[in-house]
């Protein structure tokens, strides 16, 4: 199988997704608050050219998890 960017991006993608989930589950558990503690992160960019207007909202929030689910997403592509 030929690796391209697309591919990388649907790993990593699915791995991020992998790690929150699994951040989800475990935030009950008092001993792992270090994994599942997430970082906020807010970007709103906006433009008004009077022909055309724009608003944008994207929120995201980091875990470690999903750090550590990218980068097992990363190694499995590389390994591939």
């Amino acid at each position: 199988m030929k690796k391209n960017g697309w591919i990388l991006l649907l790993y990593v993608t699915l791995g991020v997704l992998a790690g929150a989930l699994v951040a989800k589950w475990l935030q009950e558990v008092p001993g792992l608050s270090f994994l599942t503690r997430a970082i906020r992160i807010n970007w709103s960019p906006a433009a008004d050219l009077s022909v055309i207007s724009y608003h944008l909202n994207l929120n995201i929030n980091l875990t470690l998890l999903s750090v550590i689910g990218a980068i097992a997403a990363i190694w499995l592509y590389r390994r591939k």
